[in-house]
């Protein structure tokens, strides 16, 4: 399996080369096109139930498993304007902000590993998936990524809005900024503290963030 990021950070596409015999798994609605050689199978990942409860928490139902009878290419794009970065795991486990996964090898074992509760006034929380095992694995973003080693530093404190992913090595606890009189008028909800050896990756830009400016703006239907 090969691969190419081409249009970053801003636009990026993914184009990936497979031959004769190879696959790859995508999230719903992630692909863009693909040869007439390679053929697509739906299948509901992590099982049923949990394919459903992820999909009441945002996240699609179902993954498809495109497999290719010949060599071809396939393509994929992220829904949002953002960056694509590869990460080849080794018999390791990453964690993913559900929204940012986008493709990576079938024999990953990807599934919702954790959810942290919502934020009532910013509708942001920490909702992960966990991708174990070894393989090529792509992540999206809103926004330009940037990875951050944390080995030299002792603590670092993120918007659960910018988290893309991070590796296992990582502690974090979810935190709700400052008092609830700091929450309400900081614009903030709640951020993630990281600490350990690791590398975390962030997004420039927040989806939360741009539905709250966006919102507002939309003229509304009189009753």
């Amino acid at each position: 399996m090969e691969h190419e990021i081409s249009f970053d950070p801003s636009f990026s596409l993914l184009t990936v080369t497979l031959d004769q015999g190879e696959s790859i798994r995508a999230e719903s609605g992630a692909m863009v096109s693909h040869d007439t050689s390679i053929d697509m199978e739906t299948n509901a990942t992590g099982g049923f139930l949990k394919s459903i409860t992820r999909s009441l928490g945002g996240e699609s139902f179902f993954q498809n498993t495109f497999h290719a009878r010949a060599p071809g290419e396939i393509q994929f794009a992220s829904v949002l304007p953002g960056d694509i970065v590869h990460r080849e795991l080794d018999n390791e486990t990453l964690y993913v902000q559900s929204s940012s996964y986008i493709a990576g090898d079938p024999s990953l074992d990807i599934d919702s590993d954790f959810g942290g509760a919502k934020s009532f006034l910013g509708g942001e929380g920490l909702i992960l998936l966990k991708a174990e095992g070894s393989g090529p694995l792509f992540i999206s973003s809103y926004g330009a990524i940037q990875a951050v080693d944390l080995s030299e530093r002792d603590d670092f404190v993120i918007d659960t809005g910018h988290i893309v992913a991070f590796e296992d090595s990582l502690d974090f606890t979810v935190k709700r900024v400052g008092g609830l009189k700091s929450t309400l008028t900081s614009g903030e909800g709640l951020v993630c503290h990281f600490s350990g050896e690791g590398t975390v990756w962030l997004q420039s830009r927040s989806q939360g963030a741009f539905l709250a400016w966006l919102i507002p703006k939309i003229p509304q239907r009189p009753n």
